[in-house]
């Protein structure tokens, strides 16, 4: 899939509700880019798509914020300020896979050998007047999701 334009948050929100119609019950979704690209813009779109009315912060802090949604439960983790990929232990990474799960991480190369692999990688840059969003689906679950993706820019 050739990378995707989108100018502006609501752009970005957008796109992210559009990923999660697409997304299976299980899924690992890395977001890379630079501080203040719109990972967590995009993660917001995400939730709300599957239906959170709440706010969605940055787990920059906590490291991991959980989201018990109608039938999904998903995962939101920012590992940029993680000192030790063994950290993640610590926070029951494998715990979060029990079961049908979404876990969406940012700053995914802090956690070195200890996350599960992606099915779908999420580069975001800066592009002009906007962000370029590249995807990269691994596994048959990765190819499924894309192919799903209804994106009228895509």
């Amino acid at each position: 899939m050739p990378g995707l334009k989108v100018r502006g948050e609501k752009a970005q929100e957008a796109l992210g509700a559009a990923l999660a119609a697409a997304c299976p019950a299980a899924c690992v979704i890395y977001l890379e880019g630079d501080l203040g690209v719109g990972k967590t813009t995009l993660v917001r779109g995400f939730l709300r798509g599957l239906g959170h009315a709440g706010p969605v912060r940055s787990p920059t802090y906590t490291l991991l914020e959980p989201y018990d949604l109608p039938g999904r439960r998903c995962y939101h983790l920012d590992l940029y300020r993680l000192a030790d990929p063994g950290e993640l232990e610590y926070l029951g990474i494998r715990d979060l896979l029990q079961g049908d799960a979404i876990l969406l991480v940012e700053w995914p190369e802090k956690g070195g050998g200890e996350l599960p692999a992606a099915d779908l990688i999420i580069h975001i840059r800066y592009d002009h007047d906007g962000r370029r969003l590249e995807l990269e689906p691994s596994g048959a679950r990765g190819e499924q999701l894309v192919s799903r993706l209804k994106w009228p820019q895509a």
